[in-house]
Protein backbone atom coordinates (compact mmCIF):
# COMPACT_ATOMS: atom_id res chain seq x y z
CA UNK A 1 0.00 0.00 0.00
CA UNK A 2 1.39 3.41 -0.98
CA UNK A 3 0.24 6.07 1.47
CA UNK A 4 0.66 9.83 1.11
CA UNK A 5 0.43 11.89 4.29
CA UNK A 6 -0.08 15.60 3.58
CA UNK A 7 1.49 17.85 6.21
CA UNK A 8 1.96 21.58 6.69
CA UNK A 9 4.46 23.78 8.49
CA UNK A 10 2.60 26.42 10.53
CA UNK A 11 3.59 29.36 12.77
CA UNK A 12 4.55 28.15 16.22
CA UNK A 13 2.96 31.12 17.97
CA UNK A 14 -0.50 32.47 18.73
CA UNK A 15 0.75 36.03 18.27
CA UNK A 16 1.57 36.08 14.55
CA UNK A 17 1.23 39.40 12.71
CA UNK A 18 -0.88 40.02 9.60
CA UNK A 19 0.44 41.62 6.42
CA UNK A 20 -1.73 44.76 5.92
CA UNK A 21 -1.60 44.44 2.12
CA UNK A 22 -2.09 40.70 1.49
CA UNK A 23 -4.09 40.12 4.74
CA UNK A 24 -2.09 36.93 5.23
CA UNK A 25 0.03 35.70 8.14
CA UNK A 26 3.60 37.02 8.12
CA UNK A 27 5.72 33.87 8.44
CA UNK A 28 9.19 35.39 8.14
CA UNK A 29 11.17 35.63 11.33
CA UNK A 30 8.89 33.47 13.48
CA UNK A 31 9.32 29.92 14.69
CA UNK A 32 7.56 27.29 12.58
CA UNK A 33 6.31 23.88 13.69
CA UNK A 34 4.67 20.85 12.16
CA UNK A 35 0.89 21.30 12.23
CA UNK A 36 -0.19 19.38 15.38
CA UNK A 37 -3.20 17.75 13.68
CA UNK A 38 -0.85 16.28 11.07
CA UNK A 39 0.94 14.24 13.73
CA UNK A 40 -2.15 12.04 13.93
CA UNK A 41 -2.19 11.63 10.16
CA UNK A 42 1.48 10.60 10.17
CA UNK A 43 0.89 8.12 12.98
CA UNK A 44 -2.12 6.59 11.24
CA UNK A 45 -0.16 6.24 8.00
CA UNK A 46 2.62 4.44 9.85
CA UNK A 47 0.12 2.14 11.56
CA UNK A 48 -1.47 1.30 8.22
CA UNK A 49 1.96 0.43 6.81
CA UNK A 50 2.71 -1.74 9.85
CA UNK A 51 -0.59 -3.60 9.45
CA UNK A 52 -0.72 -3.97 5.69
CA UNK A 53 2.78 -3.23 4.36
CA UNK A 54 3.87 -0.61 1.84
CA UNK A 55 5.38 2.85 2.27
CA UNK A 56 4.51 6.23 3.73
CA UNK A 57 5.46 9.40 1.83
CA UNK A 58 5.14 12.78 3.56
CA UNK A 59 4.07 15.56 1.18
CA UNK A 60 4.05 19.29 1.85
CA UNK A 61 3.96 22.66 0.09
CA UNK A 62 5.75 25.71 1.42
CA UNK A 63 9.08 27.54 1.65
CA UNK A 64 12.30 25.54 1.63
CA UNK A 65 12.50 25.62 5.43
CA UNK A 66 9.46 23.31 5.41
CA UNK A 67 11.93 20.47 4.80
CA UNK A 68 12.36 20.54 8.58
CA UNK A 69 8.76 19.39 9.05
CA UNK A 70 9.26 16.67 6.44
CA UNK A 71 12.37 15.49 8.27
CA UNK A 72 10.35 15.42 11.48
CA UNK A 73 7.76 13.22 9.75
CA UNK A 74 10.54 10.89 8.59
CA UNK A 75 12.05 10.83 12.09
CA UNK A 76 8.65 9.73 13.41
CA UNK A 77 8.46 6.91 10.86
CA UNK A 78 7.61 8.08 7.33
CA UNK A 79 9.77 6.56 4.59
CA UNK A 80 10.45 9.68 2.49
CA UNK A 81 9.38 13.25 1.86
CA UNK A 82 8.47 15.54 -1.03
CA UNK A 83 8.25 19.34 -0.83
CA UNK A 84 6.55 21.62 -3.35
CA UNK A 85 8.50 24.86 -3.10
CA UNK A 86 8.63 27.74 -5.55
CA UNK A 87 7.61 31.40 -5.58
CA UNK A 88 4.90 30.47 -8.07
CA UNK A 89 3.12 28.54 -5.30
CA UNK A 90 3.16 31.56 -2.96
CA UNK A 91 -0.20 32.95 -1.88
CA UNK A 92 -2.18 29.90 -2.97
CA UNK A 93 -5.52 29.52 -1.21
CA UNK A 94 -7.00 26.15 -0.29
CA UNK A 95 -8.27 25.53 -3.84
CA UNK A 96 -4.89 26.26 -5.47
CA UNK A 97 -3.02 24.37 -2.74
CA UNK A 98 -5.18 21.27 -3.09
CA UNK A 99 -4.68 21.45 -6.87
CA UNK A 100 -0.88 21.54 -6.47
CA UNK A 101 -0.94 18.64 -4.00
CA UNK A 102 -3.19 16.70 -6.38
CA UNK A 103 -0.68 17.21 -9.20
CA UNK A 104 2.11 15.98 -6.90
CA UNK A 105 0.11 12.88 -5.95
CA UNK A 106 -0.50 12.15 -9.63
CA UNK A 107 3.22 12.60 -10.31
CA UNK A 108 4.20 10.20 -7.52
CA UNK A 109 1.77 7.67 -8.99
CA UNK A 110 0.36 4.40 -7.73
CA UNK A 111 -1.03 5.98 -4.56
CA UNK A 112 -3.63 3.95 -2.66
CA UNK A 113 -4.47 6.28 0.20
CA UNK A 114 -4.04 9.97 1.10
CA UNK A 115 -4.29 10.91 4.78
CA UNK A 116 -4.52 14.49 6.09
CA UNK A 117 -4.99 15.98 9.52
CA UNK A 118 -8.51 17.35 9.87
CA UNK A 119 -7.28 20.95 9.45
CA UNK A 120 -4.29 23.27 9.79
CA UNK A 121 -4.16 25.30 12.98
CA UNK A 122 -3.29 28.53 11.13
CA UNK A 123 -6.23 28.47 8.71
CA UNK A 124 -8.78 26.15 10.35
CA UNK A 125 -10.57 25.67 7.01
CA UNK A 126 -10.50 21.84 6.88
CA UNK A 127 -10.70 22.18 3.08
CA UNK A 128 -7.43 20.70 1.82
CA UNK A 129 -8.34 17.01 2.22
CA UNK A 130 -11.74 17.35 0.53
CA UNK A 131 -10.15 19.58 -2.14
CA UNK A 132 -7.54 16.93 -2.97
CA UNK A 133 -10.29 14.29 -3.20
CA UNK A 134 -12.31 16.52 -5.54
CA UNK A 135 -9.34 17.14 -7.86
CA UNK A 136 -8.49 13.42 -7.90
CA UNK A 137 -12.16 12.39 -8.16
CA UNK A 138 -11.60 9.87 -5.35
CA UNK A 139 -13.92 8.81 -2.56
CA UNK A 140 -13.31 10.53 0.77
CA UNK A 141 -14.18 10.40 4.46
CA UNK A 142 -13.57 13.34 6.80
CA UNK A 143 -13.21 13.48 10.59
CA UNK A 144 -12.19 9.81 10.72
CA UNK A 145 -11.87 8.49 14.28
CA UNK A 146 -10.96 4.88 13.43
CA UNK A 147 -9.71 2.82 10.49
CA UNK A 148 -11.11 -0.67 10.98
CA UNK A 149 -9.97 -2.74 8.03
CA UNK A 150 -8.49 -2.85 4.55
CA UNK A 151 -9.05 -5.64 2.06
CA UNK A 152 -10.16 -6.31 -1.51
CA UNK A 153 -9.40 -2.76 -2.57
CA UNK A 154 -11.68 -1.24 0.09
CA UNK A 155 -11.10 0.45 3.41
CA UNK A 156 -13.57 0.59 6.30
CA UNK A 157 -13.49 3.65 8.54
CA UNK A 158 -15.54 5.29 11.27
CA UNK A 159 -16.12 9.02 10.87
CA UNK A 160 -17.56 11.46 13.39
CA UNK A 161 -20.66 13.49 12.68
CA UNK A 162 -22.86 15.90 14.64
CA UNK A 163 -25.02 13.11 16.07
CA UNK A 164 -22.49 10.33 16.57
CA UNK A 165 -20.59 8.42 13.90
CA UNK A 166 -20.87 6.74 10.49
CA UNK A 167 -19.36 3.44 9.39
CA UNK A 168 -18.02 3.99 5.87
CA UNK A 169 -16.65 1.65 3.25
CA UNK A 170 -14.58 3.37 0.57
CA UNK A 171 -13.08 2.01 -2.60
CA UNK A 172 -9.38 2.69 -2.93
CA UNK A 173 -7.74 4.94 -3.88
CA UNK A 174 -9.34 7.29 -1.36
CA UNK A 175 -8.69 10.35 0.82
CA UNK A 176 -9.15 10.45 4.61
CA UNK A 177 -8.89 13.31 7.08
CA UNK A 178 -8.35 12.20 10.67
CA UNK A 179 -9.11 13.70 14.09
CA UNK A 180 -6.77 13.68 17.06
CA UNK A 181 -8.71 10.99 18.93
CA UNK A 182 -7.78 8.38 16.32
CA UNK A 183 -4.43 7.49 17.92
CA UNK A 184 -1.57 8.55 20.18
CA UNK A 185 1.29 9.84 17.98
CA UNK A 186 4.69 8.34 18.67
CA UNK A 187 7.76 10.50 19.21
CA UNK A 188 10.87 10.45 17.01
CA UNK A 189 13.55 7.92 17.93
CA UNK A 190 17.30 8.51 17.70
CA UNK A 191 17.43 6.06 14.82
CA UNK A 192 14.61 7.95 13.14
CA UNK A 193 16.31 11.33 13.59
CA UNK A 194 19.55 10.00 12.10
CA UNK A 195 17.64 8.51 9.16
CA UNK A 196 15.77 11.79 8.63
CA UNK A 197 18.99 13.82 8.60
CA UNK A 198 20.49 11.48 6.01
CA UNK A 199 17.36 11.35 3.83
CA UNK A 200 17.26 13.41 0.63
CA UNK A 201 14.05 15.44 0.47
CA UNK A 202 12.78 15.89 -3.07
CA UNK A 203 11.97 19.54 -3.85
CA UNK A 204 9.64 19.94 -6.80
CA UNK A 205 8.81 23.01 -8.85
CA UNK A 206 5.55 23.51 -10.81
CA UNK A 207 7.14 22.02 -13.95
CA UNK A 208 8.09 18.85 -12.03
CA UNK A 209 4.43 18.09 -11.33
CA UNK A 210 2.99 19.43 -14.57
CA UNK A 211 1.10 22.17 -12.72
CA UNK A 212 -0.80 24.79 -14.72
CA UNK A 213 0.62 28.17 -13.64
CA UNK A 214 -2.83 29.68 -14.13
CA UNK A 215 -4.13 27.49 -11.27
CA UNK A 216 -1.52 28.12 -8.55
CA UNK A 217 -0.38 31.15 -6.59
CA UNK A 218 -2.15 34.26 -5.35
CA UNK A 219 -3.73 35.63 -8.52
CA UNK A 220 -5.53 32.45 -9.70
CA UNK A 221 -6.79 31.73 -6.16
CA UNK A 222 -10.55 32.40 -6.04
CA UNK A 223 -10.49 33.23 -2.31
CA UNK A 224 -9.81 36.83 -1.26
CA UNK A 225 -9.05 37.68 2.36
CA UNK A 226 -10.88 40.96 2.98
CA UNK A 227 -10.19 41.43 6.67
CA UNK A 228 -8.27 39.69 9.43
CA UNK A 229 -7.97 40.34 13.13
CA UNK A 230 -6.67 38.45 16.16
CA UNK A 231 -9.26 36.73 18.34
CA UNK A 232 -10.58 38.73 21.27
CA UNK A 233 -8.95 37.94 24.62
CA UNK A 234 -10.89 35.56 26.81
CA UNK A 235 -10.93 38.04 29.67
CA UNK A 236 -10.69 35.37 32.34
CA UNK A 237 -9.99 36.49 35.91
CA UNK A 238 -8.61 34.30 38.67
CA UNK A 239 -10.01 34.89 42.15
CA UNK A 240 -8.59 33.39 45.31
CA UNK A 241 -10.98 32.24 48.05
CA UNK A 242 -9.64 31.70 51.58
CA UNK A 243 -11.13 30.19 54.68
CA UNK A 244 -12.54 26.89 55.84
CA UNK A 245 -14.18 24.49 53.38
CA UNK A 246 -17.67 25.67 54.34
CA UNK A 247 -16.64 29.34 54.11
CA UNK A 248 -15.04 28.79 50.71
CA UNK A 249 -18.14 26.97 49.46
CA UNK A 250 -20.36 29.80 50.67
CA UNK A 251 -18.20 32.46 49.00
CA UNK A 252 -18.14 30.45 45.75
CA UNK A 253 -21.92 30.05 45.68
CA UNK A 254 -22.41 33.75 46.44
CA UNK A 255 -20.00 34.71 43.63
CA UNK A 256 -21.70 32.42 41.11
CA UNK A 257 -25.14 33.68 42.10
CA UNK A 258 -23.97 37.28 41.76
CA UNK A 259 -22.71 36.56 38.25
CA UNK A 260 -25.99 34.91 37.30
CA UNK A 261 -24.44 31.47 36.80
CA UNK A 262 -26.67 29.77 39.37
CA UNK A 263 -30.16 30.42 40.58
CA UNK A 264 -31.92 29.25 43.69
CA UNK A 265 -28.77 27.64 45.02
CA UNK A 266 -28.43 25.23 42.06
CA UNK A 267 -26.18 25.43 39.00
Amino acid sequence: MKIIVCIKQVPGTDNASIDPVTKRIVREGIKSILNPFDLYAIEEGIRMRERFGGEVIALSMGPEKAVNSLREAIAIGADSGVLLSDRAFGGSDTWATSYALYRAIETIGGVDLVICGKQAMDGDTAQIGPGIAAHLDWQQATYVIEIKNYNSGCITAVRMNENGSDLCELRLPAVLTVVKGINQPRVPTLKGVLAANACEIKIWKPADIGADLDRIGLEPSPTRVVKTQPPLPRGSVTQSINGSSSECAGQLIASLRQRGLIEGGRA
